[in-house]
């Protein structure tokens, strides 16, 4: 699996939440239509089967993005010492 750029993983996080409050509040076609797609898309990207399971697959990538940000960050301190 590809992993997906941090910045577009959040933002398909944002999208997919974004369209789940407006179903979850007033549910219509659009927002059926929108979280459909953004579960999908949300799916894809992290490899999963549902949105449960890419939820849980785009918060491990984020964990990695956030370890992976404390080690480079910790490697330019002690070049720099």
């Amino acid at each position: 699996m590809i992993l997906p750029a941090e910045k577009d993983l959040r933002a398909v996080l944002a999208r997919f939440a974004q369209a789940r409050i407006e179903h979850d509040v007033r549910p219509t076609g659009r927002t059926s239509r929108a979280l459909e797609d953004s579960t999908y898309t949300l799916c894809v990207m992290t490899g999963a089967r549902t949105a449960e399971q890419a939820l849980l697959a785009a918060d491990a990538l984020l964990e990695q993005y956030g370890a992976s940000c404390v080690s480079v960050s910790r490697e330019d301190e002690t070049l720099a010492a």
